[in-house]
């Protein structure tokens, strides 16, 4: 009997003495929104905006297969501004 309360006592002993926990750096990957910086895309004077009521049908015409190219070009520059903040 004697031993089992000398080795409960032990026991309860060990656990009275804390060890302080010693401080250490840990790095943690965070991730940070950062701004976009890219140039602002100019629109261009679309090629509709000077056609008038009475000029020729192949004016007209001419001036919306020009503005579509200028569409195209547009979006491609407005494609390449929002890939590059990605």
């Amino acid at each position: 009997m004697k031993w089992l309360v000398f080795w409960g006592l032990v026991a309860l002993a060990g656990c009275a003495v804390r060890q302080d926990a010693e401080p250490r750096t840990v790095r943690v990957e965070v991730p940070v929104v950062v701004p976009c910086r890219t140039p602002p895309v100019q629109e261009p004077t679309w090629s509709t905006t000077s056609v008038q009521k009475g000029d020729s049908l192949q004016l007209k015409v001419r001036a919306l297969l020009a503005e579509r190219q200028q569409h195209i070009g547009y979006e491609t520059q407005l494609r390449a501004a929002v890939q590059a903040c990605q």
